[in-house]
């Protein structure tokens, strides 16, 4: 596979790897009877993961001997055969031995260099064999009388490097949560050179990690580090900005992203599979080089080890792969060799350099993808993290990457995960969706037909998952759909199935012969791998699927025989061939949704199949068995009522239900532990008089009295009592929505409640107190009611932080003024709920520096005494007397209710956002048609006889055309705002953009009966200058076109007057100097105008924003206007110098 740890850290290829593991770990998944857990709860999950993780380290851990055992070069190891080489099991010390050279290897990469330092004396206790050097600390390099510093083992680090440096450090080495405060710039003593010191701690004390940085480079500063948190701040806003529902179009997006940020050749995103092997599911690339996308490999090829040192430094790069690696020289003291885990610089191991070499990829970049789980899947309240996948970049020439940017791609994945979880949970309930709507048809169909119908109708149980065939086995009938086993194969896989597993629920595996199954070669790869679920002992269900590469399709070379590609070589190729080779024989593993869904179907079906009648045809029924068949539907409807119980009295949310008198005779387990109260007590309680909060009778009874005549209520507040010494005085208020309960003659025989436990927000919210007011009163005042206030410079550096911020946190104004806020203070000092959370608020302060201001944004941390604060953060931009954003002004209040409702405006923003931009890219879509129309017919006139008059027509119609594409290709006005605007500068006749901006009024001076008048000398209408004539037409236009609007009528005037004037700006280049006054009697344009074009980021008006963008497009053309307005009249002054052509130089103007 093309990158992030081939073979250099370890994944074991378990499952797919049958011979290499024992038959308990290859062999099919058995469903016991004593064992009828739910498949999904974190111990379960938890178990197979370890599992998974053991068996691929053995795997790892032979690879990596194999490998070793090649000598220096690898050539003559076979990656291919080596995956599927049959071996003895690996004894314990050599897996730890193989795991102490990924994470002890004692080699990092040539473009930096290393120290590590024992924390509690600033001591040197290791450092890597190129630190002299790099420093300039050998003696030859100082030319000083004095004894230069030597590092040494024991050396004190804070004497190599200046004063002011080792104070950063100092500094660094006392603070609580030393990454976030990376990187830190300081400068040798001796060379004055400076570096990026990106610090983490181990076991011995802390590593610092030294890549020198250019002096010139931008992001030697806080200001260029600001800025490259911006670039990921826009890449990250763009994928926010991207419908639901696609996560190919979100990887695809990604992968476009960090090649533009980092200009990496080519950039992947790698999905791991539920069985470990990966798959490239996007691709952004030159166009030379040869695709991967599609290309699936073993689990191997990115090892276990691997993967969980990507977790531990979750971006990865290697800047040169032929570049011989520096061993550490560390203290004997030491007990082990040093831990390079956290490591920048830790050198590739040397089967995943060859591997990069033979692909031609000289440099990477591995960032990880890590999707958070929900607090429930972790363990003792942490949430759990999973590895997803990996995004990568290749460059075919050697490429380093400075940390500020690496750190900003590192935010950008964080961002990426929080999309991609949201993505996987909408995929995730879309597939629930689908197998509940088959399930309920299926069981539908039960009731009115034979069982037989799940196979024979549509839907049937193919329907239910994805597979190749499936079949009924009832009554000691056979009824295949899709691809199956024949009769005869089918029955001795029955046979199998009694004797083997037959004290089993069910079976599933990807391969039936790893599973013990004989017969599974007389099958062929038609049928590899299968599901069964038995109904009764002898009535099963299967589920089928063919082998795995039937499903493979790789969008690289094709493989035939006569490729003349070494086979040895470890290459994208080779890991292709090793996974088709692993699979061969095995079909795609069930995955644990799939067994969910054939689970839960078994036991809506199990009860139903018990009771069924033998025959498979309704049409045939004898009279005497009618009595029979309405018990068998009574019983199949009780089977499927005994499961919806179930799933209500697990359910999460509180449910609750009451009979016509209000009596309670349904309670869970949610609203028993709110409450207090067991089942059996509130079991004939009064719901309005007994359970219901004095304050909530009246409500409650009207709830009633509506649901139980067919109207029912929504989303209605609810105070019920608690019981129990644990509940005493603690009320809980519940949101539920009332569904009226009805028996088989559709009568209404009761209410059924499903709520939602809203007791901590409502709570906060009686608390809560709305403060309002100007911002610099609020901060000012005396007053106790103050909310806490932080604020921020253009830097994100603090500038504010008054009293109530710190008795909120803890810490006093003079211990944070200044510190960074993302890192530093919410990082370090105040501690935020993982990685994810200081992005959040990290997008935030940037888009309130950028204008862009955040209300009630949810944000918690914990304070300095160790107490969780959680509050809605509310951003706004902080402006000068000139109205320029000098930094952020932010305050906190508690949570409070306001919490959802704020969430829910945010998506509604959201969507309403979206809708906005799809109206926008579908008029400038389609005005392409007709603007095509207009050019065609223009290139036919053309062609015709024409006298001067009509030819200046023409090109004026062509100017305003190319105006409107120009316009149209604008549609993301960041870059005009930014100043990534690109110019295209060519030389135009100065006469011909006049007419073009002046018939772009004609119309509205003759509706508003307006005369035009021209103060313009005849010599400038031929005069030829350079610069972007498209660009100058669209803002004079754009001037003008306001000044006619707002110009008093009828009877009004607007005139244009040019003023040129010749300047030289140096020996043979003359600038053409012109003053565009365009005037108007009267009051002009309405104020909110001007403030939209001259002093708001956040536009009112539509055209307010036309003109504020045309002053930014003049402002890129070296140009500036001002609005100027007198008693009688008022005037835009348009000042403009352009290029003047060398003929055009000479003629005598102004």
């Amino acid at each position: 596979m093309p990158d992030s740890g081939k073979r250099e850290t370890t994944q074991g290829n378990n499952r797919r790897n049958s011979e290499d593991l024992p038959q308990a770990q290859s062999s099919g998944t058995s469903h016991h009877p004593s064992h009828n857990v739910n498949p999904n709860s974190s111990l379960v999950k938890a178990g197979e993961s370890m599992s998974k993780a053991v068996a691929q380290f053995t795997a790892d851990a032979r690879l990596h001997a194999v490998f070793e055992q090649s000598g220096e070069s690898g050539r003559s190891f076979n990656y291919s055969q080596s995956v599927r080489t049959n071996s003895e099991s690996v004894p314990e010390q050599q897996i730890t031995a193989y795991l102490s050279k990924m994470q002890r290897g004692g080699l990092i990469q040539p473009f930096g260099c290393m120290i590590a330092v024992d924390e509690s004396n600033f001591r040197v206790i290791a450092y890597s064999e190129n630190a002299r050097e790099m420093l300039a600390l050998t003696p030859q390099s100082v030319p000083s009388l004095e004894r230069p510093e030597i590092l040494t083992i024991g050396a004190d680090v804070r004497t190599l490097f200046t004063p002011s440096s080792s104070v950063l450090l100092e500094k660094a080495f006392g603070a609580r949560e030393i990454t976030l405060l990376n990187p830190v710039w300081i400068h040798s003593r001796t060379s004055g050179k400076p570096f990026y010191a990106i610090l983490h701690r181990v076991d011995v004390g802390i590593v610092i990690d030294l890549e020198p940085a250019r002096t010139e480079d931008p992001a030697l500063s806080i200001a260029g580090a600001v800025q490259s948190q911006k670039l990921a701040v826009r890449a990250i806003s763009h994928l926010q900005s991207l419908p639901g529902g696609d996560i190919k179009l979100l990887c695809d997006t990604v992968v476009d992203s960090v090649r533009e940020l980092t200009g990496y050749d080519r950039v992947m995103v790698y999905k791991f599979h539920e069985d470990e092997h990966g798959e490239v599911v996007a691709e952004s690339k030159r166009p030379d080089l040869e695709p991967y996308i599609g290309l699936h490999y073993p689990s191997t090829d990115i090892p276990q080890a691997s993967r969980f040192l990507f977790k531990q430094n979750r971006v990865r790069m290697i800047v040169d792969c032929h570049t011989k690696p520096v061993r550490v020289v560390q203290d004997d003291a030491l007990m082990q060799p040093l831990c390079l885990v956290g490591s920048t610089l830790r050198a590739p191991h040397g089967c995943h350099a060859q591997y990069m070499a033979n692909m031609g990829s000289i440099a990477s970049l591995t960032l990880a993808v890590i999707v958070n789980g929900s607090d429930e899947d972790g363990v003792k309240g942490r949430q759990s993290m999973r590895l997803w996948g990996l995004v990568v970049g290749h460059h075919t020439s050697a490429r380093c990457i400075p940390f500020p940017l690496r750190y900003a791609c590192e935010f950008l994945m964080q961002a990426f995960g929080l999309q991609l979880k949201m993505e996987l949970q909408l995929a995730s309930q879309s597939s629930e969706k689908h197998v509940l709507k088959t399930q309920t048809l299926l069981c539908d169909m039960l009731l009115r037909d034979s069982p037989t119908g799940i196979v024979t109708q549509s839907p049937s149980i193919m329907d239910l998952l994805k597979c190749d065939g499936a079949a009924l086995y009832y009554k000691g009938k056979y009824y295949p759909l899709g691809v199956t086993p024949t009769e005869a194969q089918i029955k001795d896989i029955v046979e199998w199935l009694l004797a083997c597993h037959g004290d089993s629920t069910g079976l599933s595996t990807d391969s039936l012969a790893d599973a013990g199954y004989t017969g599974a070669a007389s099958l062929g790869d038609a049928v590899c791998g299968m599901a069964v679920a038995y109904i009764t002992s002898s009535d099963i269900l299967f589920w089928f699927r063919s082998h795995t590469g039937k499903e493979i399709k790789w969008g690289g070379a094709k493989h035939h025989p006569e490729d003349k590609d070494d086979g040895l070589r470890m290459h994208p190729r080779s890991s292709f061939k090793a996974f088709l080779e692993v699979v061969k024989r095995r079909s795609m593993p069930w995955e644990n949704a799939e067994m969910d869904a054939i689970h839960s179907l078994q036991l809506i079906l199990r009860d139903s199949f018990r009771g069924a009648d033998g025959s498979n045809s309704k049409a045939v029924v004898d009279a005497h068995v009618e009595d029979l068949e309405l018990q068998q539907g009574m019983d199949e409807l009780s089977s499927v009522a005994r499961e919806m119980i179930r799933l209500i009295e697990t359910a999460t949310a509180p449910i609750f239900a009451v009979d016509v008198e209000g009596r309670i005779n349904g309670w869970n387990a949610k609203i028993a532990e709110l409450t207090g109260l067991s089942v059996e007590e509130a079991m004939g309680k009064s719901l309005v008089h007994d359970l219901v909060h004095k304050e909530s009778e009246e409500i409650a009874d009207k709830l009633l009295f509506h649901a139980l005549r067919g109207e029912e209520d929504k989303n209605v507040e609810l105070r019920l009592r608690t019981y129990g010494t644990d509940h005493h005085e603690k009320d809980v208020f519940v949101v539920v929505n009332a569904c009226s309960s009805k028996d088989y003659t559709n009568s209404i025989v009761g209410v059924c409640f499903v709520g939602q436990d809203v007791t901590g927000q409502k709570v906060v919210m009686d608390k809560f107190v709305h403060i309002q007011g100007d911002y610099k009163a609020i901060v000012h005042s005396p007053s106790a009611l103050i909310p806490p206030i932080f604020a921020s410079d253009e830097n994100t550096c603090c500038s504010e932080w008054n009293t109530a911020m710190e008795k909120l946190t803890g810490w006093s104004r003079v211990e944070v003024i200044g510190k960074m806020l993302v890192g530093e203070i919410f990082g370090s000092c105040c501690r935020l709920k993982g990685p994810d959370a200081m992005t959040k608020f990290m997008i935030v302060l940037h888009n309130a520096i950028g204008g862009q201001d955040t209300d009630k944004f949810p944000f918690s941390f914990v304070d300095k005494s160790g107490r969780y604060v959680q509050a809605l953060l509310t951003a706004n931009k902080r402006m000068n007397m000139d109205g320029q954003i000098i930094g952020a002004f932010c305050f906190l209040q508690i949570a409070s209710p306001e919490l959802q409702q704020t969430l829910r405006i945010q998506k509604q923003q959201e969507r309403t956002t979206v809708s906005k931009m799809k109206e926008l890219a579908y008029i400038c879509q389609e005005i392409k048609n007709p603007l095509s129309g207009i050019r065609f017919t223009n290139s036919l006139l053309e062609a015709t006889d024409l006298t001067e008059n009509q030819k200046q027509f023409l090109e004026t119609s062509a100017a305003c055309e190319k105006q409107m594409l120009k316009i149209m290709k604008d549609v993301d006005l960041e870059n005009i705002e930014d100043g990534f605007l690109e110019l295209e500068t060519a030389e135009f006749v100065l006469g011909s953009v006049i007419d073009a901006v002046v018939s772009q009024v004609m119309l509205l001076l003759r509706e508003r009966d307006l005369q035009l008048i021209r103060d313009i000398p005849e010599e400038v209408k031929t005069l030829v200058v350079y610069g972007d004539q498209v660009r100058v037409q669209q803002v004079l236009a754009d001037f003008l076109l306001s000044m006619v609007r707002y110009a008093p009528s009828p009877d009004g005037w607007v005139e244009i007057q040019l003023r040129p004037s010749v300047k030289e700006v140096s020996e043979g280049r003359t600038t053409m100097h012109i003053e565009f006054r365009i005037v108007s009697p009267g009051e002009g344009i309405p104020p909110e105008l001007v403030q939209d074009m001259f002093h708001s980021s956040r536009w009112v008006t539509q055209e307010g924003l036309g003109l504020s963008m045309c002053r930014k497009i003049l402002k890129l053309m070296k140009g500036e206007v001002q609005y100027i307005r007198e008693s009688e009249r008022c005037y835009f002054l348009i000042v403009l110098d352009l290029p003047l052509l060398q003929q055009s130089g000479s003629m005598n103007i102004g």
